[in-house]
């Protein structure tokens, strides 16, 4: 049975707003007074329902986050960056990962809303956020993460995925590969579309260039090698010379799959870049070219934004904010064939 404020009182032999003053408003108390009720609590094995002090207090000192696959080192990179700003607040990160899956994502903002969370960030699966607008016209203050926001109902972090596949392709163009493939899926990601938006615009923009779309179900490796498989099985004559993946997950999937049975080289038949410039990047069998975006960065400035958010509306206003920031090619050996990284 747990021990409760009124057994830690008993033993004690103080009232139960002594005890509530012991553990809110130390201060208020006298140091012997204090050292007893910790005693008293140490002796019992008392562990306070913080939860629900801060629902009764209406405010909570948790945020929560919801991902779309918590086993992309990117948003890995993009939940520490959240966690360390929270806890500049004293406040702590609930992580959800959707798995891209509608349902999982509509069942962690419920959870997230029964938890009284301070306010909600989330990558969100689709365009689609009638969802998120109740949430937020509930009082729960929301911010899109690694996604911009189209018009001023979210404030938003996220990097110029347009910008990002124009420099992967461009650079794909100057190391003199024409035929491209773009690796990426599903397209209701609106980071997929982006990248291939900026692909496309890379392409129309060199003469000679011609890009073809390979869809997958997901932006995991086991897609990407699926999708590798496929290119490695055609002829030589109707592969691409290049292939832009959507992120570096599918890009070392395709990297498996195209060296498995070593008839297919990398850079020499086929250049291949990818997108994040996770840390696996850079220790793949051939190092990975790849688009670089400061994911720490976008969790660290999401709660920033979140909590100025939250703070406004309690003063009765609310501040929208769109920050945006730009994309870095870094080009390794599967691109340019003995090549350093670039930048370090």
């Amino acid at each position: 049975m747990a021990v409760s404020v009124r057994d830690v009182a008993a033993a004690a032999s103080v009232s139960v707003g002594t005890v509530s003053n012991v553990l809110n408003r130390p201060d208020k108390v006298s140091p012997a007074t204090v050292e007893r009720v910790h005693a008293a609590i140490q002796e019992l094995g008392f562990v306070r329902n913080d939860a629900a002090r801060q629902l009764r207090a209406g405010r909570s000192r948790s945020i929560g986050l919801v991902v779309l696959d918590v086993r992309n080192p990117f948003f890995t990179d993009v939940a520490r960056g959240a966690e360390d700003r929270a806890a500049e607040d004293g406040m702590t990160i609930l992580l959800g990962n959707s798995d891209e899956n509608a349902d999982r994502e509509g069942s962690y903002l419920d959870l997230f809303e029964e938890q009284r969370v301070r306010g909600v960030l989330i990558t969100p699966l689709t365009d689609d956020l009638p969802r998120l607008e109740r949430l937020q016209g509930r009082g729960t203050p929301v911010v899109l993460v690694d996604r911009e926001a189209a018009d001023r109902r979210f404030s938003s972090v996220a990097v110029d995925d347009v910008v990002g596949g124009e420099l992967a392709v461009r650079h794909l163009a100057e190391v003199g590969r024409r035929r491209i493939a773009f690796v990426g899926g599903p397209m209701a990601i609106r980071q997929v579309t982006d990248r291939l938006e900026g692909a496309r615009r890379a392409v129309a923009a060199t003469p000679g260039m011609t890009i073809e779309v390979v869809e997958t179900e997901s932006l995991t490796v086991l897609a990407g090698r699926a999708a590798g498989a496929g290119i490695r099985e055609r002829v030589a004559s109707d592969r691409p010379d290049a292939i832009f993946a959507a992120n570096d997950l599918l890009a070392m999937g395709v990297l498996q799959a195209l060296m498995m049975q070593g008839t297919v080289r990398v850079p020499e038949d086929i250049a291949l870049i990818g997108y994040d410039d996770i840390d696996f990047a850079s220790a793949a069998v051939v190092p990975l070219s790849s688009i670089r975006q400061p994911a720490a960065l976008i969790g660290y400035t999401a709660v920033d934004l979140l909590l100025k958010e939250a703070g406004e509306a309690e003063d009765g206003g609310r501040e929208r904010e769109r920050v945006i920031f730009q994309p870095e090619l870094v080009v390794r050996g599967s691109t340019v064939a003995d090549s350093a990284s670039s930048p370090p």
